[in-house]
């Protein structure tokens, strides 16, 4: 599993690794069943703390990605399609909200910007 932690920036190391570790079982690179590293082994590998490997595995847990059966460590949850269609749903709105921003600030309208989107989804 290759994570990457960014010292820089505003978003705390636990949820830059929750973030990317949601990204790999979305994109199917983490398959339903597989073993991730250990919280001690992730800790080590990144050179960071084990209670903040320990925060990002509970909330992949919370939010349905993980499963962790005592004794023998966290694994990838079942696919849930509600679940993949909420998660890109939310990102789609935290890059859509930046995006209604700009346009606010530049005196985009609200018809341009559709129009916008519609040409960049695919429609005409």
């Amino acid at each position: 599993m290759n994570i990457i932690i960014r010292n820089t920036g505003d978003a705390p190391i636990y949820d830059q690794i929750t973030q990317q570790v949601k990204g790999l079982i979305l994109r199917g690179e983490l398959r339903e069943g597989e073993a991730l590293p250990s919280m001690r082994l992730l800790a080590r590998e990144l050179r960071i703390s084990v209670i903040t490997t320990k925060r990002a595995y509970e909330e992949l847990e919370r939010e349905g990605f993980i499963t962790t059966v005592p004794g023998k460590g966290c694994f990838v949850a079942p696919r849930n399609l509600e679940l993949v269609k909420e998660s890109a749903l939310r990102q789609a709105e935290e890059h859509l909200q930046k995006a209604v921003d700009a346009a606010r600030t530049g005196g985009v309208t609200l018809e341009e910007l559709t129009e916008t989107l519609n040409i960049l989804y695919g429609g005409e």
